[in-house]
């Protein structure tokens, strides 16, 4: 690819290396590059698209309202955009739910929601110390990057994490009930954890790996909080807006957060991020905390027209559906590859394949790419694929994805197997002055894939 503007933008660009084209143009699920090939996307703007590119009703509102003048930008007036899309919000999401939040709209962000919900949360409770989770990923604003389990995203100079203290996961320690853990830590004194103001979770860790929370350690993470009046914070922005097959993702766990992180998909493909505040736990003055785009009225427009799919309940039924082709594929990999310790793990529309190996996992995104689909993986190690496809993508659109994906895997799984079982045509010299000291030692380049020697000085002289 021939980058136009890698001169002129900052090292810290990420996706525009993992995926190398100039896209053009996009439609639903599918992306075409300036030079007119597509892509089939199992991205969806990291999940800030389950809707898909350019969804046509949001797009037709949003015609509609910029021909007609309607207000862009309001700070926290209230506009025409902005009230009908709270009353859609309430009619169409919470009322069914039975839910009682107050909106706050926070900022273009995700990060900006976190930021608000854990200042709240501090504010009410009178507390400073804060609990996360391993393998989480909350942003990279200074306060929720606290909060962040990566360590990739830390430096020494970037700030105190002095009050957060991260536990266990579910799932991080194999046959271990982490919840109790907490609770030991919270009713014993010399644990060292003081009594927090909030919980913040994901109950599916996206960036972490995939890591789906089981709704019975989700349910006893929610009464310990209650029974000592902590705050417990859901960062659904991710995995919320549908991406677990429901809502919201702990409608599962049969749960009722004290607020609600959510940003990404909520905007219809466009800036937006809110908090959702039981009414009791809104204790802000007016004007406490602030946000120059908390006022996005084109986000407002995108997001009212998208609610429309949650009209009736057989959306959930499509999520549903299409999450299962993705679930019986993935788990019709693992099965063949059993002897490479492949797992799937997922829920609704968000699946991830352990690959157990970071270098596997980027050759096979690399591949994917090649053969035009974006997929990226997760975890710390980067050794998860993620499928995050839209929700709306048509079924044989998703069928010829897949496809793409498991022959990218099949490909780098066979020259895997290829490189490790070729023997060397020639016999390597050793060198009499190293015979010793120093054995010739063949590896494998998972990058490159090719086999090559390398000397292992096992002396202690």
């Amino acid at each position: 690819m021939n980058d136009p503007i890698a001169r002129f933008e900052s090292n810290v660009r990420g996706y525009a290396r993992s995926f190398p084209a100039v896209f053009e143009s996009a439609v639903g699920s599918t992306m075409t590059d300036q030079a007119g090939r597509e892509y089939i996307d199992f991205f969806c703007g990291a999940g800030s698209l389950n809707y898909g590119h350019n969804h046509r009703g949001a797009k037709e509102a949003l015609l509609k309202y910029i021909a007609g003048d309607g207000i862009q930008h309001s700070l926290d007036m209230v506009t025409v955009a902005k009230a009908e899309f709270v009353e859609s919000f309430r009619r169409t999401i919470l009322h069914p739910r039975d839910l009682n939040y107050r909106l706050q709209f926070t900022g273009p962000t995700g990060t900006n929601a976190i930021e608000a919900a854990i200042k709240l949360a501090k504010k009410q409770t009178g507390r400073s110390h804060v609990v996360a989770f391993t393998n989480a990923y909350h942003g990279h604003s200074l306060g929720s990057l606290a909060l962040t389990g990566n360590q990739y995203y830390h430096h020494e100079n970037y700030g105190s994490h002095n009050n957060v203290t991260h536990l266990p996961f579910d799932g991080y320690l194999r046959g271990v009930d982490t919840s109790s853990i907490f609770e030991k830590m919270l009713f014993d004194r010399g644990s060292g954890l003081p009594m927090p103001a909030a919980v913040i979770l994901e109950t599916i860790q996206g960036e972490g790996g995939v890591n789906v929370a089981g709704d019975g350690w989700l349910r006893q993470i929610a009464e310990i909080c209650r029974v000592h009046d902590i705050r417990l914070i859901i960062d659904d922005i991710q995995v919320g807006n549908g991406r677990s097959g429901k809502f919201f993702s702990f409608e599962h766990a049969g749960i009722v957060p004290d607020m609600v992180c959510l940003s990404k998909s909520i905007g219809g493909g466009l800036p937006m991020s809110l908090v959702l505040i039981k009414p009791e736990f809104d204790v802000w003055r007016p004007g406490e905390h602030t946000g120059t785009f908390r006022g996005n009225n084109l986000a407002f427009v995108a997001a009212a027209a998208v609610l429309k799919h949650w009209e009736s309940s057989e959306f959930e039924t499509e999520i549903r559906q299409r999450g299962d082709i993705i679930r019986e594929r993935f788990e019709s990999i693992a099965a063949r590859h059993q002897d490479k310790g492949i797992t799937v793990r997922g829920r609704g529309m968000i699946w991830g394949l352990d690959l157990q190996c970071g270098d596997r996992a980027s050759a096979i995104t690399r591949q994917a790419f090649k053969s035009g689909l974006l997929i990226e993986s997760a975890g710390v190690r980067d050794h998860v694929l993620k499928a995050m496809p839209a929700l709306t993508i048509e079924i044989d659109l998703l069928q010829a994805g897949l496809e793409v994906l498991e022959t990218a895997i099949e490909q780098v799984l066979a020259q895997e197997t290829l490189v490790q079982t070729a023997p060397l045509e020639t016999p390597v010299a050793i060198p009499e002055s190293n015979t010793a000291k120093t054995p010739i030692v063949p590896i494998l380049d998972t990058t490159t894939g090719l086999l090559g020697i390398t000397s292992t000085d096992l002396s202690l002289s």
